[in-house]
């Protein structure tokens, strides 16, 4: 007696959704403001205007940049401000503070400009397991997003799922 194995996972309506597939690509750097400081700590507004003038900017065309600084010195707002003037028409995306809060402002992009439109009305698996680092805050996002159109949403594996939310009858 010869039965067919059925895969349900695979036949099902369920949609796996794959945040570590949407993640944007581009280079990632930090860029310390320290670097163009006297002994790092020290701003003196004309030798700084003249280091960022002599700068090379170019090299961080298409870059995803967290702006900081790594030595703890206290800088006039301006400063940072003036940094990002010379990034803004090279940069993809520039963030005041560390790579990880650059991160997370890339996945906020990215989720707050997702088309919904493939997931309304549907069950969708928010998969669990990823090789990438995400940001936690990015799920949270995520399932506020698909909240607002989908009809169930679970997170984990087919095989392994904790059922998060489903629409009221």
């Amino acid at each position: 007696m010869s039965e067919t194995i059925l895969n349900k996972v695979a036949n099902s309506v369920l949609v796996n959704f794959d945040l570590e597939s949407y993640i944007p690509k581009g280079s990632r750097t930090f860029i310390d403001i320290s670097q163009w400081l006297e002994q790092g700590f020290l701003l003196r507004e004309k030798p700084f205007r003249e280091a960022l003038i002599t700068h090379d900017w170019k090299k961080y065309s298409r870059h995803h940049i967290a702006l900081g600084c790594s030595t703890g010195a206290i800088l006039p707002a301006w400063a940072s401000l003036l940094v990002t003037s010379y990034l803004q028409p090279v940069a993809k995306i520039i963030v005041l503070g560390s790579l990880v809060e650059l991160e997370r402002q890339i996945f906020r992009e990215m989720i707050t400009e997702l088309d919904l439109t493939p997931f309304e009305g549907k069950p969708i698996m928010i998969k669990g397991c990823s090789d990438a680092t995400i940001p936690k805050d990015a799920y949270i996002l995520l399932v506020q997003r698909l909240q607002s159109v989908a009809k169930s949403l679970f997170y984990g594996e087919a095989c392994s799922s904790v059922p998060l939310w489903k629409v009221k009858k």
